[in-house]
């Protein structure tokens, strides 16, 4: 499908484009979002976890951000955290190549060491679009993180629509991660987006006229995300039919949330992994960060639908228009927007 038709798709219908022979209907607000099954949710002491997707591989509910791992000025900080995250029963690493000039995969690879990288899922994200880029940039990864297979590897920052075209064409980005899988270097393909749920919807397309299927998707879940181009209400629906693994990030809208005042940090973390997400990804750049998302797991029940209602109605007004969601609406945190040459 070219860009033209999917738009032209997208605009007949409302709403998102076919996948899996099945129209996607328009986001309605009114109806319930999708919820985790609680039966899914197993518990072993403090930590929850969850599938991931069809993998065969169980995940913490809450995940360890990598960029704000990079955030500590002094690097034992991280490693601390790191480590006393994965003592307590966290086993999902989030990293990605460019977090930091790199800073981020160097503290987390020391982390690992001393027997602790068996311990944990560790993903990683790349940015290169072409081949050659992807190709350099796994390695890079490989040799930072000081390991020798990374359990999953994602597409970093899918914002465009052409992203997925590029990915896939016949010297692209998809083409290295092939051949680092067949290598061994790589376990699970994914790919992350923080713009706008259409050029998510767009990925999946496209990787399905390639005859690929991803293992896992991130996106951004919170409590403004339900009212203003959601993810929630798009995305995720078809991530749980096709069982692929749903990673959830910026559950308090990188700090805005709080800004606002409409939710509380708590609520926001129990909001998202309320939703049937295989992990919520938060930033723990403090000890107390970390202590707080695992008192939120330590007492976890998904929430009752009234509760979430009551959540979404105090904080429609905050997600009017993208104000809080700089990530959609902006180009501040469009990393590959501003260094075009990690595309390759």
């Amino acid at each position: 499908m070219k860009r033209r038709e999917f738009l032209q798709t997208v605009s007949a219908a409302g709403a998102t484009p076919l996948l899996a022979g099945t129209a996607v209907s328009a986001a309605d607000p009114t109806e319930p979002l999708p919820r985790v099954d609680p039966a899914q949710i197993v518990t072993r002491g403090d930590m929850q976890y969850r599938k991931l997707g069809k993998t065969g591989e169980e995940v913490s509910c809450i995940g360890v951000g990598g960029f704000h791992i990079g955030i500590p000025k002094d690097e034992s900080e991280s490693i601390k955290i790191i480590r006393s995250a994965i003592d307590a029963g966290i086993n999902f690493m989030d990293n990605c190549w460019d977090y930091h000039d790199g800073a981020s995969e160097l503290r987390m690879g020391k982390a690992l060491q001393d027997g602790y990288r068996k311990k944990v899922f560790l993903m990683t994200k790349i940015d290169g679009r072409t081949h050659d880029a992807a190709a350099k940039q796994i390695d890079q990864c490989l040799l930072r993180l000081r390991t020798d297979v990374i359990d999953l590897l994602q597409h970093h920052e899918m914002l465009r629509m052409e992203d997925a075209d590029r990915v896939f064409a016949e010297n692209g980005a998809q083409v290295a991660v092939e051949e680092a899988r067949k290598a061994g270097k790589i376990r699970f393909v994914g790919f992350t987006g923080h713009k706008d749920p259409l050029v998510h919807l767009r990925t999946l397309e496209v990787a399905k006229e390639h005859g690929f299927r991803f293992d896992t998707v991130q996106m951004p879940l919170n409590v403004l995300d339900a009212h203003f181009r959601s993810f929630a209400r798009r995305v995720l629906p078809v991530l749980v039919k096709e069982q692929i693994g749903v990673l959830g990030m910026k559950p308090m809208a990188s700090g805005a949330v709080l800004e606002s005042k409409a939710a509380t940090a708590v609520e926001c973390l129990q909001y998202a992994l309320t939703l049937p997400t295989s992990v919520v990804i938060t930033g723990m750049e403090s000890m107390d960060r970390l202590k707080q998302a695992l008192d939120v797991v330590k007492n976890f029940k998904p929430l009752p639908e009234d509760q979430v209602n009551a959540i979404l109605a105090r904080t429609a007004k905050a997600a009017k228009k993208g104000a809080y969601e700089a990530f959609k609406t902006g180009v501040q945190y469009d990393g590959t927007a501003k260094h075009p040459e990690w595309l390759g």
